[in-house]
């Protein structure tokens, strides 16, 4: 397969590039390696991700033992094409550790600016779904899920209520607070019935896109 912009790629005097992993719906990054052009082909052509090894100087394909493949989403290169950011969905674990990351380990942290992301949203339906697979006593989650639908759906409506009068008081603080309760017992309804929230980041897309059309090219980028 031709690749298309690979003139525009800047491999170093060893005809490698670095590849840094990503994962597509969290947007973590998993793990670094480096490719060679016949691993960027073979990664396009196979759908995953396939490097080069420096030490045993030959491909290897991520998930050839562990099983853990990385499935190929998009990949982009930097400002100086000397660098290939891969967007990956993956079968498992990106790290031989078993850790999801190769980047498990922390150097620093600023508290005062590591106050959460959108990545939140994947924590809390994690920990949902653990519930699910590992009931604790006492846990009010787990309460929701034995009272059944129709529990959920009544406290979904109570916290839309307070949401809203939340936002008739003008008060911030307060909307957040029961936007928040709000998006709890939102995530446990998609647990019992068995949705994602991929699933509805992958609708919100479409009609994003849908309605936006003329914005995005061919990739799905916008232009």
């Amino acid at each position: 397969m031709k690749i298309e912009h690979l003139e525009q790629l800047t491999f170093n005097d060893q005809g490698l590039i670095p590849a840094i992993l990503q994962d597509y719906y969290t947007r973590e990054i998993l793990m670094m390696a480096w490719m060679n052009k016949e691993s960027l082909e073979k990664t396009i052509d196979s759908g995953v991700a396939t490097f080069f090894s420096r030490s045993r100087q030959k491909l290897w394909t991520k998930g050839e033992t562990s099983g853990h493949f990385q499935h190929i989403v998009a990949i982009d290169f930097d400002c100086d094409g000397d660098a290939l950011l891969v967007q990956v969905i993956p079968d498992g674990p990106a790290c031989h550790t078993g850790h999801q990351s190769c980047f498990y380990r922390n150097l620093i942290t600023d508290p005062a600016k590591a106050t959460g992301n959108i990545t939140i949203l994947h924590e809390l339906a994690d920990q949902v779904a653990d519930r699910r697979q590992n009931p604790v006593a006492g846990s009010y989650t787990n309460y929701l899920m034995n009272e059944g639908v129709d529990k959920i759906c009544k406290k979904i409506g109570e916290e839309a209520s307070e949401t809203i009068i939340a936002a008739k008081n003008d008060d911030p603080a307060e909307l957040t607070a029961e936007s928040s309760d709000l998006i709890y017992h939102l995530a446990v309804l998609l647990n019992n019935q068995g949705v994602t929230f991929d699933d509805l980041f992958t609708l919100l897309t479409s009609r994003h896109q849908e309605k936006r059309g003329t914005d995005y090219d061919e990739h799905g980028k916008i232009k």
